[in-house]
């Protein structure tokens, strides 16, 4: 178990268990929560998935499997009544309610997955994310809609939902994100929540966190240091934007940022 989330920025993204990953950086908004029960439980739905699936050796048993337990055994499903509430992106809350947003219930698939040697990847589909069991061939399932496989047709009327209607199925919707795309997405879904609800101090806290785990992100730099010229603490905007400098090669963005600097009043 990580003690650190500073940690998480220095392990290489490969080295990132995902759920492990989230229950840490859930359990810094539950001071003095036991994290045993959580661990014991994802460590028997391993266990319930290993035995469930022994036998399944291509991506679309696999996906079954998935399904099966986690849910109809064990009853994750997405939360559609209540979807705009932080705790469906807190991994505690959605251990404890067994429902929750498609990132965090994808955390969960792909953890376990992985854990028994199957190929398996969040994806960074816009809006609403998915999963992608095995290499090639594969499966692409909706943890939020009970673990359902997708075809063609409708993973293409899914997106068109957030894209557009004659928006095209590009190709790198199905490529896998990294661990550490799917936890700032994870952590971004709380933070434009508490934005909407005024409550910037708990957006910018959410904003150092995801900079504390992929400080390789840039954009995460922007959004930290638009939070802090909101609050007018100037010196740490600068020190977000120069670390965005760092990591950022595009001309143009790289143009953005240097101007944004400028911008900030001395002091």
């Amino acid at each position: 178990m990580i003690d650190d989330i500073t940690e998480l920025g220095l392990l290489d993204d490969e080295e990132i268990e995902l759920d492990l990953a989230a229950l840490a950086l859930s359990e810094l908004d539950h001071d003095g929560v036991d994290l045993d029960p959580y661990l014991d439980l994802l460590q028997e739905i391993g266990a319930r998935l290993e035995s469930v699936g022994a036998d399944a050796q291509t991506p679309g048993t696999q996906a079954q499997a998935l399904a099966r337990v986690f849910a109809s055994e064990y009853g994750f499903t997405g939360d559609a009544a209540s979807y705009d509430a932080p705790l469906n992106a807190d991994l505690i809350r959605v251990l404890d309610r067994k429902q929750g947003l498609p990132v965090s219930l994808s955390v969960l698939y792909v953890a376990a997955a992985r854990r028994l040697g199957w190929a398996a990847s969040v994806l960074n589909t816009p809006g609403h994310v998915l999963v992608r069991i095995g290499g090639e061939p594969f499966v692409v399932i909706d943890p939020f809609h009970g673990g359902s496989q997708l075809d063609e047709q409708q993973l293409e009327t899914l997106i068109r939902q957030f894209t557009g209607p004659g928006a095209a199925l590009r190709p790198e919707y199905l490529e896998p994100a990294s661990n550490r795309t799917v936890l700032v997405r994870l952590l971004q879904n709380q933070a434009s929540r508490a934005e909407a609800a005024g409550d910037a101090a708990r957006a910018m806290t959410l904003y150092e966190r995801m900079a504390l785990i992929a400080p390789g992100h840039g954009e995460v730099w922007w959004q930290l240091a638009r939070m802090q010229l909101q609050h007018q603490d100037f010196i740490a905007a600068r020190s977000s934007l120069s670390a965005m400098l760092e990591v950022t090669r595009a001309p143009q963005r790289r143009q953005q940022i240097m101007a944004a600097l400028a911008a900030i009043p001395s002091g």
